[in-house]
């Protein structure tokens, strides 16, 4: 089977190309140009889409084991293939934890069917619980596992923080860290400020944040090792961030997609939905993530898909649970962003930066069309789960088709 594409258009961290014809063949997607002897079984017209090198995730959840009524394997790669991604990070908030090579093999098994890259990212303490470390090593020489970090928790312990970074450095392993004081985030809500004060509602301050990411550079200093830091939400911990690049540590960082589009503003209605953590933070916050995306200090955009069953989520805001779906939307998001970020700077931060951390190679293409308008509601939606303010309306930018693994898969027809 050989497929024409005519009219493509191809992103790539230096640029958008002119449209030009490319061509599926064997598995690959080459320039037409430089195949004329290849004769297509099928012509597509492709002058309204758009292709690049396939999409990475450094950071979703899945519900399975334990909580497969909010999201399972199955259905985290459905919607990882409709919304793009070739490449996935996946949390280890699981009940039993993912903190050994059963677990991990037994996630990495169901994945197998999925022409998918799915990683894990191994529980460095037992039961997220921040105290017993788990079986770092063997989860490296039996799973395979580099990739290391509480997931949606805090490692608030120094000492543990400490001895994990001097595990790791034994086969170049990456720590994952959601960087956040737990004691100064306690009981919050939402980002404290004015709108928190107006609210009534505990607030989370910046501070939580900040003073976590100067303690764990601190450590890092001194220990050596590769930290990565996930969700970056605020101003000065992207400067601390950027300054730490300067000294020459090992480290990188990615920021939620959804943080660069809201703001504590959009809590005034108390939509559940918009509570996540870390949480919406201010206007002079979301810019200064903008800037560090522009000037490299953020290395990737990720999804934090975190789905939510109707229960956690439909209920009085200081009671409801933290997190949202974010890979279905994902495209819209970035339509939302290109005029403030460019096409090319966005798939910057979907591909060579996130790849470049986990030491990932990628054959993958996604192909998608930016103008399309679909409605995201339970005939479209692939998760469990529904917990998005964009469930029930019409947005702007559909993938088309991913190519992965030999394949061309038609999505979201």
């Amino acid at each position: 089977m050989s497929i024409l594409f005519q009219g493509l258009k191809l992103i790539t961290p230096s640029g958008v190309q002119e449209a030009q014809d490319f061509i599926f063949h064997e598995g690959e997607l080459l320039p037409a140009s430089d195949h004329t002897n290849i004769q297509p079984t099928e012509v597509i017209d492709a002058s309204s889409l758009m292709v690049s090198q396939g999409w990475v995730d450094l950071r979703c959840m899945v519900g399975d084991p334990g909580f497969e009524y909010k999201e399972t394997v199955e259905s985290l790669c459905e919607t990882l293939m409709s919304s793009g991604f070739s490449t996935a990070v996946v949390l280890p908030n699981t009940n039993p934890v993912i903190q050994s090579k059963n677990e991990v093999d037994f996630v990495l098994n169901k994945a197998k069917k999925y022409p998918l890259n799915i990683l894990m990212q191994g529980a460095v303490t037992k039961n997220n619980e921040g105290e017993d470390l788990t079986e770092i090593l063997d989860m490296y020489h039996q799973s395979g596992v580099t990739i290391f970090g509480e997931g949606t928790k805090t490692l608030a312990n120094g000492d543990r923080y400490m001895k994990i970074l001097q595990y790791l450095q034994k086969f170049n392993g990456v720590l994952f860290d959601h960087a956040y004081d737990p004691l100064l985030a306690i009981f919050g809500q939402m980002h404290e400020g004015e709108n928190s004060t107006m609210l009534g509602m505990k607030g989370i301050p910046s501070l939580a944040e900040d003073v976590a990411i100067q303690r764990n550079l601190e450590i890092l200093n001194y220990t050596g090792g590769k930290v990565h830091f996930q969700t970056v939400s605020t101003a000065k911990g992207v400067d601390l961030i950027r300054k730490g690049k300067s000294q020459g540590l090992n480290i990188s960082c990615d920021v939620s997609i959804y943080q660069l589009l809201f703001t504590d503003k959009d809590l005034m209605s108390f939509d559940a939905n918009f509570k996540v953590r870390p949480p919406f933070r201010g206007e002079s916050d979301r810019k200064a993530l903008i800037e560090g995306l522009k000037d490299g200090t953020i290395d990737a955009m990720v999804s934090n898909h975190r789905p939510q069953d109707f229960d956690s989520k439909f209920m009085e805001f200081d009671l409801a649970s933290f997190g949202m779906v974010g890979l279905q939307t994902f495209l819209p998001a970035l339509v939302q962003l290109q005029e403030e970020l460019s096409w090319p700077l966005l798939i910057e931060k979907l591909t060579t930066g996130p790849l470049s951390i986990i030491d990932q190679e990628n054959k993958a293409w996604t192909i998608f069309d930016p103008n399309e308008k679909w409605l995201f509601d339970r005939k479209s939606n692939k998760s469990n789960s529904f917990n998005s303010p964009w469930f029930g309306k019409e947005l702007t930018g559909k993938v088309k088709y991913v190519i992965q693994k030999g394949g061309l898969i038609k999505v979201n027809e």
